[in-house]
């Protein structure tokens, strides 16, 4: 039997603001409370605003599909949208206005919009947050199994929002190192003139973890690439015995060099040298002494993924790196500045996933698109912290 009155509850968020984003979108009976259906999904790159928006839009796409005729109520802890769409504040963004438009193309007539804190609009958050971390994709059903979509499954989609390009992508798998005594210690641990610690035991047990995720995709994987500094080559080990691969070396993955800054905290750079941490912040040119500049690190992480590229060909590749070429990477699919690197966050072992095409529209230049970031396996032990 049909529902006559549904709740829709939606949220959305960006982890960089913009960056990686995802919605979750929950239907309801209003009457009973039962769930209907629900959707998490990844959108790319965006904005909190256009995350939360589409929530929205998702929202009531599904009560149209479950729920033909129901009187309409949603529920979100989005100001912005919830006075927008009440037509109490105007709409002046233009990324907001084609997804206010298709709302209101979506909304039944009457359909009320409530705004409520964000503690009781958890279980939208929690859809959008399994979406980010790669647990979920797109609409189930109540009664359906949400992680009935594998990892390799996801991997496989075909790339949308441009026209598709000629041929198989290289697909650029990429895993973050587990934790070192300095990660834990919030250290500055750069490359190969580093003091290189190796993982800890908890970095090991992070990466065992990345690594049986991972294991369904064992056949699919050419070879397992590893940044040559310790902590990254000690994964790298862990990560290609699981999957019965060899280990590769590429230079250009390494960390970024922090000169005489390393080992030291940021409290402790801040102390001992103001000026030059100043200068670091303020421009992507500037390197510590001895170290390296974001621009210098990008020049070299890019090279590193040409010859990844004319190496692996049409392959999948697991790639054990850092915070800041994983980073570096994911801003350079995205076609972000690379300043975007401040706007992101990343967990030791976690996921990232890069698919990179050739023969995009308007010639051969290789075009990516990001199926995956920062997605950490269930168990981990930073899963619970990985949040807004």
């Amino acid at each position: 039997m049909t529902a006559r009155r549904v709740l829709i509850e939606a949220d959305g968020g960006s982890r960089g603001n913009p960056g990686p984003s995802a919605y979750g979108a929950v239907l309801k009976d209003a009457d009973t409370g039962e769930v209907i259906a629900e959707d998490g999904t990844r959108i790319g790159f965006a904005t909190n605003n256009v995350a939360e928006y589409s929530g929205l839009v998702a929202g009531l796409r599904m009560a149209a599909e479950f729920a033909p005729g129901a009187e309409v109520e949603v529920r979100m802890d989005s100001k912005l949208v919830v006075e927008q769409m009440s037509g109490r504040w105007k709409i002046k963004h233009p990324d907001m206005k084609p997804l206010a438009a298709e709302a209101g193309r979506l909304a039944p007539a009457g359909t009320t919009y409530t705004w409520v804190p964000r503690e009781q609009n958890a279980h939208a958050d929690r859809l959008a947050n399994e979406a980010l971390d790669g647990l979920r994709h797109g609409v189930t059903a109540a009664g359906e199994d949400p992680d009935a979509e594998s990892l390799i499954e996801e991997i496989e989609k075909p790339a949308r929002g441009w026209t598709a390009p000629a041929g198989e992508p290289t697909t650029v798998v990429l895993v973050r190192h587990g934790v070192t005594p300095h990660t834990v210690e919030k250290r500055f641990s750069g490359g190969l003139a580093s003091a290189n610690p190796g993982l800890s035991e908890e970095g090991r047990d992070q990466v065992r973890a990345a690594a049986e995720w991972l294991a369904p995709l064992a056949e699919k994987v050419d070879v397992v690439i590893a940044s040559p500094v310790r902590r990254t080559r000690e994964s790298a080990d862990i990560i290609a015995a699981v999957l019965g691969k060899q280990v590769e070396e590429e230079p250009g993955f390494a960390e970024m060099e922090f000169g005489h800054w390393d080992g030291l905290t940021f409290g402790e750079v801040a102390e001992r040298h103001p000026e030059e941490l100043d200068r670091w912040l303020g421009s992507l040119d500037e390197a510590p002494a001895g170290g390296e500049s974001f621009r210098v690190v990008e020049e070299r992480v890019l090279g590193g993924l040409q010859r990844l590229l004319d190496a692996h060909a049409g392959k999948t590749v697991v790639v054990v790196s850092h915070v800041t070429p994983i980073k570096t990477l994911v801003a350079h699919a995205v076609d972000a500045p690379l300043e975007a690197v401040f706007r992101m966050e990343l967990s030791p072992a976690s996921v990232s996933v890069l698919s990179f095409f050739r023969g995009g529209p308007g010639g051969t230049e290789p075009r990516a698109s990001m199926r995956m970031f920062n997605a950490l396996p269930p168990g981990h032990d930073a899963f619970a912290q990985q949040r807004w």
